[in-house]
């Protein structure tokens, strides 16, 4: 047993060991390598890889594990199968499965991987290789000839010019590869033509054609592909000789006058477009306005910055630095202004010139968010090291140098500086912010807004945003009670100098500088604001062409069309027009500019046509005449002044303007001279005061707010008047002056006030006549000593309206003044007494009433209704016995006043001033000295 168990036992060793074996057989994957790159010539089968395709495993020589049974492709339906050619070598090859075009797909990317034949015969447990990207390239075969893109070619030619190029002719081949699909070479078939072809198809003439001796030339022409693969078939050209002609625009007059008003005009109406026959493929054409010599680069409103902003919707609040000069803004008195350029308030800044604002005109709220608004024009300063040129700055009055704030030009650059008062954060803030613009130094004009919300500060230049290129940091200014100074034109110096002066002058022309502290400029308000009112225009823009494109600039300065039809690039250009709205635009002339380019087929430049330069003459406006009509005396009484409301100087005041109309001109729809009254805008009217100016503790001239509510007007006063100003229309002009008032709460000095009244259209480019008003004022005399009886009593009494006056005794309670209510009660008290007494006239039949103290002061103009109620006093009264009541002159005085406002102006008092001029009476009528003797005037009394 131990014999048989020997072997026995090795039998099991055996096999186990060959068990274990058979389990680690196949324990390696195949390897490829990891790019594989092949090409294939289309139509062929094979593919020739780089590097050929080799599997390997580490399991070899053990059969089946160390073998590569099969390649597997993966991709999206790739045409190729990969084959293996040695199972024990791992070689295999890339085939086609069917025919490849390289016109149909020129390239193939797909996955590949191997794999080994397993662990045994059976195939079992087969391992896979890594993937492997394949890229294939199909190689061309130039199996298509040359084919031309049009099946005849036409073209022109002027005689006796020799041309670079007549036409192009273009082939193009179906091959995929750039040897056999691009064209290499033209040639011309037909023999003995003066015409050569170069390789990329331009026909040329070799002499100089003759339309005498032949019109038309036939020229057959092929083609020839890198490959030399020559045309199937040649294309034929025609060629026409034409005789010579000059194109260019007919039919043009080189001026054209534009009235002001007329809307639209025409500047071409029979211009076209003459280009000799030759066959056009487009016409593009620009016009171009040029204006720049007019104003601020083009015809804008001249009214004022502050009114221009309020018409374009601007928020209010907005500091004029540079307004037109006047009483109240005289710090622009000094400066040079361009008067030639129709009132645009330009100020010319020459380098020596500079002003001073004053202090209660500077913006004292500047905050974190605020905007700077001007026109500028500006050239290169002089000289290699240019100093800045300083437009406004806010400086240190005395003692220091400090710039708080300032906006300047240095080397063609724009700066603007902003250090202010950080009293919270100690630390670098962003100060200097800078902008290189060819707008700075381009001698034009140009509207800069200056948008800050600070850290970030936004430039627009017409219209258009502009981020700092740079933006420098520095230290706050430390809070001091140093007074700043702010300065247009130059910075000024107060401190680190023997004399305060100023310096960094600017060089260059201004106009509307502003600055609106709190809010920034919205970008319509900017656009609004730079808007030109004059441009070119397409007059009846629906019957245009669908094949006509065109394309205005921003500011309408520039047309440029373009169009494939000659007859319809011409019904266009006729309706080219000009347009000017402004009412009064300035007049004078502005040149056109036309430059044309034409196309041929091929895209190529074949007709010149010259420029043209022609003018449009804006004729002057029909200048109107401001007319300022009304009363120009008003008399009223002493105490309508008093009064809450005061008078109201122009109530009837009435504004007219009007034109006139020459021969010719349409007027009324009949052609004839005439005058045409006008309905156009004012911006400001000035009520001066003549003589003495108002003393604001007694005196006032001023207007309600609500009188302006709903308008486009605002109003200033000071001692010497008011101004209201706004672009608005005469009508709600003539409303706000109807509601100026006068006010004087101690007129007992004054005998008159006169006004001077004076409107204005366009910055006082058209002024009103001026306007003179006087206020004269009806005082009470001291008390006359009179009779008064009824056969005189038409020398002493004088009817006038009252409107308080009554008609009945019963409404004498609440009709009559109080003070004239209780002289009435004392004087029937007094004849009382008399009857009593029965001293004197005891035959005399008394009166029910009788006329007061009061009376007999009145003026000789201010008359009563006596139609119903006739007072008298009898002239045989006693006149020894003190029962007459005297008050003094100015108590008098004051009395009678109150009555008259009590009476006569009640209509333009209120309820309160009246019961405060009642209680007064009451009061002086109660405290008044009885007076010893009456003395009447008996010289005119008859009997």
């Amino acid at each position: 047993m131990e014999m048989l168990g020997v072997p026995f036992a090795l039998v099991w060793v055996v096999l186990g060991l060959s068990c274990i074996l058979a389990g680690k057989v196949n324990k390696h994957k195949p390897w490829i390598e990891t790019s594989y790159h092949g090409v294939i010539t289309e139509n062929m089968d094979t593919v020739l890889l780089d590097p050929p395709l080799v599997a390997l495993d580490k399991d070899a020589p053990v059969p089946y594990a160390g073998e590569i049974c099969a390649f597997k492709i993966h991709g999206q339906e790739a045409p190729f199968e990969a084959v293996v050619l040695n199972r024990t070598s791992g070689e295999g090859v890339l085939r086609a499965k069917g025919p490849v075009d390289c016109e149909t797909q020129k390239e193939y990317t797909f996955i590949i991987q191997a794999y080994d034949c397993g662990a045994e015969a059976s195939g079992a447990s087969w391992k896979k290789s890594h993937k492997a990207v394949v890229h294939i390239q199909v190689d061309d075969v130039n199996e298509f000839s040359p084919v031309f893109r049009e099946p005849m070619y036409h073209a022109s030619a002027m005689e006796g010019k020799i041309y670079d190029s007549i036409l192009q002719v273009e082939a193009w081949d179906q091959d995929c590869s750039p040897q056999y699909s691009q064209i290499c070479n033209y040639d011309i078939v037909t023999s003995d033509t003066p015409f050569a072809i170069d390789r990329n198809g331009n026909i040329r003439n070799t002499e100089r054609l003759s339309y005498d001796k032949k019109q038309r030339y036939k020229v057959m022409v092929t083609a020839f592909d890198c490959g030399q693969k020559r045309a199937t078939e040649s294309v034929a050209v025609h060629i026409d000789v034409k005789p010579v002609c000059k194109p260019g625009w007919q039919g043009w007059n080189k001026q054209v006058d534009y009235e002001p008003g007329t809307g639209s005009k025409q500047l071409f109406p029979k211009m076209h477009l003459e280009t000799c026959d030759g066959p056009l493929s487009a016409v593009r054409a620009m016009v171009e306005l040029q204006t720049s010599h007019i104003g601020k680069g083009c015809d804008r409103e001249t009214y004022s910055e502050k009114s221009m902003q309020k018409l374009c919707g601007a928020a209010s609040g907005s500091t004029d630095l540079l307004p037109a000069p006047s009483v109240s803004t005289n710090w622009t008195a000094s400066l040079l202004t361009d008067s030639g350029r129709d009132s645009d308030l330009i100020f010319n800044f020459d380098g020596r010139q500079a002003a001073n604002v004053p202090e209660r005109v500077v913006p004292q709220n500047l905050t974190d968010q605020f905007t700077i608004a001007t026109w500028m024009k500006h050239g290169p300063s002089p000289g290699l090291r240019a100093e800045k040129e300083t437009l406004l700055c806010n400086s240190d009055k005395t003692e220091m140098n400090r710039h708080h704030y300032s906006l300047y030009v240095h080397n063609c650059r724009l700066v603007f500086l902003l250090r202010r008062d950080f009293t919270q954060v100690d630390t670098f803030r962003p100060a200097e912010f800078h902008w290189k613009l060819e707008q700075i130094c381009d001698k034009e004009w140009h509207y800069y807004v200056i948008n800050v919300e600070f850290p970030a500060v936004t430039l627009f230049v017409d219209g258009v945003t502009y981020e700092p290129y740079l933006v420098t940091d520095d230290w706050p200014i430390h809070p001091s009670s140093i007074d700043t100074q702010l300065t247009v034109g130059a910075c000024w110096q107060g401190g680190e100098v023997s004399t305060p002066r100023f310096t960094q002058f600017f060089r260059g022309s201004l106009s509307g500088l502003t600055i609106r502290p709190g809010r920034i400029e919205t970008q319509k308000v900017i656009s609004c604001l730079q808007a030109c009112k004059e441009g070119l225009d397409i007059h009846s823009l629906e019957s245009l062409g669908k094949d006509i494109k065109f394309h205005f600039n921003p500011a309408q300065s520039v047309l440029v069309m373009e169009g494939e039809d000659l007859e319809s690039v011409n019904t266009a250009m006729a309706k080219v027009s000009y347009i000017n709205s402004r009412q009064f635009p300035t007049a004078g002339l502005r040149q056109l500019h036309i430059t044309t380019t034409v196309q041929c087929f091929g895209e190529d430049i074949c007709i010149s046509i010259p420029d043209i330069k022609a003018l449009v003459m804006v004729l002057p406006p029909s200048e109107p005449r401001i007319t300022i009509a009304g009363s120009d005396q008003l008399v009223r009484p002493a105490a309508d002044l008093r009064g809450a409301m005061g008078v109201a100087p122009f109530k009837e005041l009435r504004i007219t303007s009007t034109v006139t109309k020459g021969d010719g001109v349409p007027f009324s729809a009949v052609y004839r001279p005439g005058v045409l009254e006008a309905m156009h805008n004012l911006d400001y009217c000035d009520v001066l005061v003549i003589g003495e100016e108002l003393n604001p503790e007694q005196e006032s001239l001023e207007i309600h707010h609500s009188s302006l509510m709903g308008k486009h007007l605002d109003a200033t006063n000071s001692t010497s008047g008011i101004s209201i100003y706004g672009v608005d229309s005469m009508a709600h002009y003539e409303e706000a002056l109807r509601q100026v008032r006068y006010r004087n709460w101690r007129p007992a000095t004054l005998t008159n006030r006169r006004f001077r009244l004076t409107c204005s259209e366009l910055n006082g480019r058209y002024t009103s006549n001026e306007f003179n008003l006087e206020v004269s004022l009806v005082h009470n005399t001291a008390p006359v000593e009179h009779v008064n009886h009824m056969a005189v009593q038409s020398q002493y009494m004088r009817s006038v309206h009252h409107p308080l006056m009554v008609h009945s005794v019963n409404s004498h309670i609440s009709g009559t003044p109080p003070a004239a209510t209780v002289v009435v009660v004392i004087c029937i008290a007094a004849l009382v007494c008399i009857v009593v007494l029965g001293i004197y006239r005891l035959h005399s039949t008394h009166q029910d009433s009788s006329k007061s103290e009061e009376d007999g002061a009145k003026e000789p103009e201010m008359d009563w209704d006596d139609s119903t109620l006739t007072i008298t006093v009898n002239p045989m009264e006693n006149v020894g016995e003190p029962q007459t009541v005297e008050v003094n002159e100015e108590e008098e005085d004051d009395e009678e006043e109150d009555e008259q406002a009590g009476d006569i102006t009640s209509a333009e008092s209120d309820d309160s001033d009246e019961t405060e001029e009642e209680e007064e009476d009451e009061r002086e009528v109660k405290e008044s000295k009885p007076k010893s003797k009456l003395e009447w005037d008996s010289s005119s009394i008859t009997y």
